[in-house]
């Protein structure tokens, strides 16, 4: 008796594809190329030279909705790369950044030594900043940094305690694709660019990581306990939204 072996028959494989739309990043609307790679094992995102363009390369078959969660995730880093192919930089003399909110104008004093300084003379809020004049944004950095530290430290602390649980440290990064992070073993980050931000936005940011020492995810008893520390959270997760591509844009370098 001979039988018939049928060779086995082989999926087909979709030829990757290329999608070209715009992309927008800030108020500038980009052309973005989405190039599939069979061989890629995760996104790679790259700026044209110029800020022309962007190029993102994907692994073969990945959701539309993956995609678009890493545009997301990665507007800030954008808007702060891109920033460096403006001239209009506000970190600079006679610039203005705003603390806590609130605008201030950036005065250098010309001394060689003393404290950066917020202050408000005759009705205007100005940022006094000593020292060489090509380190004005590393000081002014420095500056932000203390000022982060002591308002999230105090916010941390007083939202901790409400839920009773244990901080193990609180560190400042300048990180350009999230405002802050908790690990499992109660240590907290936070952005320091977030002192930028109203009181309310400084807050929740407090709040959101302090949550998460009690529910390490983003379900619906984490927004519930984000909403009972933060009763401003709504209003103030809107403006970050909208205005937190652009703490993040500002180049302090």
């Amino acid at each position: 008796m001979f039988s018939l072996l049928k060779k086995p028959t082989r999926a087909k494989v979709r030829p990757p594809e290329t999608v070209k739309r715009a992309h927008w990043v800030g108020e500038r609307a980009l052309p973005l190329t989405i190039r599939e790679n069979g061989r890629a094992t995760r996104i790679t995102l790259r700026i044209e030279p110029g800020g022309r363009a962007l190029n993102l390369t994907v692994p073969l078959g990945l959701r539309k909705g993956e995609i678009e969660n890493f545009l997301d995730r990665h507007q800030g880093w954008l808007v702060a790369r891109l920033s460096s192919f403006s001239d209009d930089n506000p970190v600079r003399i006679g610039g203005s950044i705003q603390l806590r909110g609130i605008d201030h104008r950036i005065e250098h004093t010309g001394n060689l030594r003393g404290l950066t300084e917020a202050l408000q003379i005759d009705d205007e809020n100005i940022l006094k900043v000593s020292g060489l004049e090509d380190h004005l944004g590393r000081r002014l950095a420095t500056f932000l940094k203390k000022e982060a530290r002591r308002d999230l430290e105090a916010l941390v602390a007083r939202h901790a305690a409400s839920i009773r649980k244990p901080v193990v440290s609180i560190s400042l990064k300048d990180t350009r694709s999230r405002w802050g992070s908790c690990s499992w073993d109660g240590r907290l980050s936070f952005s320091w660019r977030i002192v930028m931000a109203p009181p309310l936005v400084i807050d929740y940011l407090a709040a959101h990581e302090v949550a998460h020492l009690q529910e390490m995810n983003h379900g619906p008893k984490f927004w519930s306990l984000c909403q009972d520390l933060c009763p401003q959270m709504d209003d103030a997760r809107k403006w970050l939204k909208k205005h937190g591509s652009h703490l993040h844009a500002l180049d302090f370098d």
